[in-house]
């Protein structure tokens, strides 16, 4: 979280605008909090450039809950394509086998999820409802730096991308999207908020096992107010939104200059690695992720020194996920280039002591 946003949310605690009341306090269908809303998805709307023809959703249940929810509202019993590229979109495609004919259509698992499976040779279904896809995977550090064009592919089907963990840090092409969809907790706030982007053409298509409170075309159809939306959670997502759009990057600002910001930061850690005799990435150039990036000592007997170490050098989290071991770090919009470079600063300090 940007400490800006953290500063401006604590200091509207008990009292926000002068309205008595803390944002946890207020009715979510009080006026306080309609303006609230209303302004977080305006925001949101202008941040991410979404075109009029999409329907932007606050709701609950984060990235795995739409790995169900999706399903429940666009397979319509027809069969799902998906694009497993890492540990969420095989999650994604176990949990969508349990309401729809979910099929793999490509993997990259052959390389261990170090390169993408080139869209020329994915195996797409005639008649898809939609095809998934993770567009960046935040444990292989994975990353599609251009959606694919279903229909240079051949495919009628809408896209449907969870964006969870780099929304906002780069622009999306929405003329290649049906659906995308992301928790908050990356890039944009307090985790209990999802967002979902929904082409209006989409709704009301939902099996008729689908609860209430998760089908789209309900939650449109109230403004995300069908249930009690996560009102905190959507009050600290709208200052981000706010925050992100006053970014700046010589002449560039809000989205642009996010992504000009990220590739910096992604390039100076990728580049000391690269140039390492002790550290490594084992991740194709082309598909390198921005936001999460895996990284191993090549003798894992040092690997508790390093994290000690980096503890106490004021570094934090940078174990990498149990199921493939290393280090990760992840550089998220809110983490400041001083972040990386301090990082950097750490890895040449360890190399160097251990030569």
């Amino acid at each position: 979280m940007p400490e800006a946003v953290l500063k401006r949310a604590a200091s509207d605690m008990l009292d926000w605008h002068g309205s008595g009341m803390s944002v946890m306090e207020m009715s979510h269908r009080g006026k306080e909090f309609g303006a609230i809303c209303a302004e977080a998805e305006a925001d949101f709307r202008a941040l991410m450039a979404v075109p009029e023809e999409f329907q932007v959703l606050f709701m609950q249940g984060g990235g795995l809950g739409e790995n169900a929810i999706v399903p429940l509202n666009l397979s319509q019993g027809r069969t799902v394509d998906f694009i497993v590229t890492g540990s969420w979109s095989s999650k994604s495609l176990k949990e969508a086998q349990r309401y729809c004919e979910a099929r793999l259509a490509a993997t990259n698992a052959p390389s261990d999820y170090t390169r993408m499976p080139a869209p020329s040779s994915w195996e797409l279904s005639t008649d898809a409802a939609y095809v998934h896809l993770c567009s960046n995977e935040t444990i292989h550090g994975v990353e599609f730096q251009e959606l694919p064009d279903l229909k240079a592919l051949g495919s009628r089907a809408p896209l449907v991308i969870d964006f969870s963990s780099h929304v906002a840090s780069r622009p999306v092409d929405w003329s290649k999207v049906g659906l995308a969809f992301g928790g908050a907790q990356k890039n944009l706030g307090p985790a209990g908020l999802t967002i979902v982007v929904v082409r209006n053409e989409l709704l009301g298509h939902a099996l008729d096992i689908c609860p209430s409170a998760f089908n789209y075309k309900t939650v449109a159809d109230n403004g995300s107010m069908y249930n009690t939306p996560p009102t905190w959670a959507i009050y600290v997502a709208g200052l981000t939104f706010k925050w992100l759009l006053q970014q700046t990057e010589g002449a560039l600002s809000g989205i642009a200059a996010m992504e000009h910001r990220n590739i910096a930061k992604s390039s100076l850690l990728y580049d000391f690695i690269d140039s390492s005799s002790l550290y490594s990435n084992k991740v194709a150039v082309d598909c390198r992720s921005r936001m999460n990036i895996p990284f191993f000592l090549g003798d894992e007997s040092l690997n508790d020194a390093f994290l000690a170490g980096a503890r106490e050098a004021g570094l934090l989290q940078l174990k990498g996920h149990k199921s493939v071991g290393g280090m990760r770090a992840s550089i998220y919009n809110a983490m400041p280039l001083a972040g990386v470079q301090a990082l950097v600063a750490y890895m040449r300090e360890f190399e160097r002591s251990r030569a």
